[in-house]
């Protein structure tokens, strides 16, 4: 017992030093207010990772040692164990006060580990990682390790200025999504030793980036989770980067160097629903803390643990968790997870709207753009929920995008079709603009669409090897040039043929024959013309930036539009064939009297096609034609995609520059 008196005797010291002022750097950790419990229990609280977890605490003379504090509402006893007592809960047992636990111990410093041994309500002891930890031991071991948080050296002030500056509505926004873990793996080690740390990847992951024309890269969850194949999708430490790639300060300079590549840094967010390992958040104290008390909700369709978002504890919990992503990490960005299993109970419209969860959602939004108005956030949601993106102060859910998931299916359908099958599904291409104002939309083909049977992106398509790579490209100008941001998954942009191996890096060695590598070539010029030309983002979320040339054409499977930037000279004409015919001589109404430049064709030889182009500028010529004024003259390639730029006339320059010497 005399370890116990001592605990409790430092632990009163520490009150004293703070309120004598002597530890002045320690005090915003050690003092749970009545305001600090008030906005905890409302929801509002945004600062939780100053309050709970492991804090170091240190002065001009080093360390003093660590703080301790966590929410267990129905414990009997709480326990600081770890390497330095042995795991034994009686030398350094907590100070409970309305279910906040609390203990300084002396000399006690980074990287100790340490978990917390819970004495529930029957009188059972179990062992818990903290959810406040910073860092965590690399699995399978499940110990949080003390970390000191602070002190990175962030360079990234130019980018930071420069989002602030933006209007992320009216810039382009292309994002490569990506599994750290498999975008390269070592070779020759175990599966679990495999990964790259995040020093290692960096430098290769900024210059593909880049290479390739993305503003954004999309991280799959980052945080600590147990289980390689939940894709950290399942975790138990949201606040602690994952070990499995280095340290937390690493990540940090993985992002640092991303932003002084001018590349913007989404983290995928899971604030639905946790595992259920024993060590995690699930019955934390032996009763329900952080989901919901009844078992008919709790549980979700993936075996996991549903948030109680309706609790204000576990909103505090989750928006400073947001939060805190934000400042230690200078995240851009979140896109959220499984919105539809958030709205609806259990993602079931039949069972009702969730409205703690929808007021959850509204809170969260709300909070996070207060903080920063230039904040990404992205709702992954499959319903028909109105207003996901409209502002909250209008009934909005708040969110700044929303991934077109109908979008998606259609058009994912509608290519795997057979090419005689085409004409009589004409609509699954043209319902989409029926609706793509209705919300601010980005257009994905992520890694839910490459795996569990799905087929790759290429391979989705029917035909020879030739004719599907002929239709993957189609496919991705389509997605590239429609209103709407994009999102594409790692391997589609080598048109790889197996769908994604989490177990495994990319299939790198594809680059080796010339059809992939073509492929590629392909959507690196595609992602550039799509980044340098403001008529594919600039009136993305407006009316006057799409047009339909021919939406009515089935019997051959044709699509073709403009899209327009805000200045009316300004404006690309898109031409798709969906079917294996070429044709010379196809006539294409345009709204304007000038040239049009070929700027793009997926059948150039360069890209492993048929090489049926048009070379010199396309003139328009009087004549209606699909309603419009004049016409142009081209050739269209078999499952092919053409882009042409519009420009004035030589004629009309000179007529233009007349005009202005006589007004002179």
């Amino acid at each position: 017992m005399f370890e116990i008196e001592l605990a409790r005797e430092n632990h009163q010291l520490f009150k004293n030093d703070l309120k004598k002022n002597l530890v002045k750097q320690i005090k915003p950790y050690c003092e749970f207010t009545e305001i600090d419990r008030y906005l905890f229990s409302e929801g509002t609280h945004r600062q939780l990772y100053k309050k709970f977890g492991a804090h170091v605490i240190q002065n001009e003379s080093g360390v003093l040692g660590t703080y301790f504090c966590v929410y267990a509402p129905h414990a009997q006893a709480v326990s600081v164990v770890g390497d330095f007592n042995e795991w034994n809960g009686q030398y350094h047992e907590m100070i409970g006060e309305n279910g906040i636990w609390s203990l300084y111990v002396p000399k006690l410093n980074t990287l100790e580990t340490y978990k917390y041994e819970i004495t529930t309500a029957s009188g059972t002891k179990i062992l818990k990682a903290d959810p406040y930890a910073f860092y965590a031991e690399q699995r399978p071991n499940t110990a949080s390790v003390i970390y000191d948080i602070e002190g990175f050296k962030w360079t990234d002030d130019a980018w930071i200025e420069k989002r602030k500056q933006s209007n992320i509505f009216e810039q382009p926004l292309n994002i490569y999504e990506l599994h750290l873990g498999s975008w390269r793996r070592h070779e020759g080690l175990v599966e679990s030793e495999s990964f790259h740390s995040y020093a290692e990847i960096m430098d290769d992951l900024i210059n593909y980036v880049l290479e390739h024309s993305y503003t954004h890269i999309e991280l799959m969850p980052m945080y600590e989770h147990p289980f390689d194949g939940s894709w950290g999708y399942q975790a138990t430490g949201y606040y602690a980067a994952s070990s499995r790639y280095g340290e937390p300060k690493d990540l940090m300079m993985l992002i640092n160097k991303c932003h002084e590549a001018g590349i913007g840094v989404i983290m995928d967010w899971v604030p639905g629903h946790f595992c259920l390992d024993a060590h995690g958040l699930f019955e934390f104290d032996g009763q329900a803390v952080y989901e919901y008390p009844f078992p008919d909700a709790a549980i979700s369709e993936w075996g996991t643990a549903n948030f109680d978002l309706g609790k204000g504890e576990v909103r505090s919990f989750l928006i400073s968790n947001a939060l805190f992503w934000m400042k230690y990490y200078h995240i851009d960005g979140f896109r959220v997870d499984a919105v539809s299993n958030m709205i609806y109970w259990g993602g079931n419209q039949s069972r009702g709207e969730n409205k703690g969860a929808i007021e959850f959602l509204r809170r969260l939004n709300t909070e996070l753009f207060a903080e920063d108005e230039k904040i990404l956030m992205i709702a992954e949601d499959s319903t028909s929920y109105p207003l996901v993106t409209a502002p909250v102060s209008v009934g909005g859910l708040g969110f700044s995008y929303k991934w077109n998931m109908g979008w998606m299916n259609d058009t994912l359908d509608y290519i795997e079709l057979d090419n005689i099958y085409r004409p009589y599904h004409h609509n699954y291409i043209t319902f989409a603009m029926a609706y793509a104002y209705s919300e601010n939309f980005i257009l994905p083909f992520s890694h839910d669409e490459v795996v569990h049977g799905k087929k790759s992106l290429v391979d989705k398509a029917p035909g020879d090897y030739w004719q599907k790579m002929a239709q993957f490209r189609l496919l991705c100008t389509y997605q590239m040039t429609l209103p709407g941001k994009k999102l594409n998954f790692m391997t589609n942009e080598i048109a790889q043929f197996h769908e994604w191996k989490d177990k495994e890096q990319v299939d790198w060695h594809l680059l080796k024959y010339p059809a992939h590598d073509a492929s590629n070539r392909y959507i690196k010029d595609l992602n550039a013309t799509y980044l340098n030309d403001a008529a594919f983002w600039e009136l993305d979320h407006s009316f006057e930036g799409f047009e339909w040339i021919d939406v009515h054409n089935n019997e051959q499977s044709m699509f073709s539009y403009l899209r327009k930037a805000k200045d009316t000279d300004d404006f690309v004409v898109v031409v798709l064939n969906f079917k294996p015919i070429s044709y010379n001589h196809y006539k294409i109404g345009v709204p304007m009297k000038g040239e049009y430049v070929e700027i793009l064709n997926s059948d150039r030889d360069y890209y492993h096609g048929s090489n049926q182009y048009n070379g010199l500028p396309l003139v328009a010529q009087e004549g209606m034609i699909h309603g419009k004024p004049y016409y142009i003259d081209m050739t269209i390639p078999p499952y092919g995609a053409v882009i042409l730029k519009y420009q004035p006339s030589l004629l009309k320059n000179e007529e233009v520059i007349e005009e202005e010497i006589v007004g002179l």
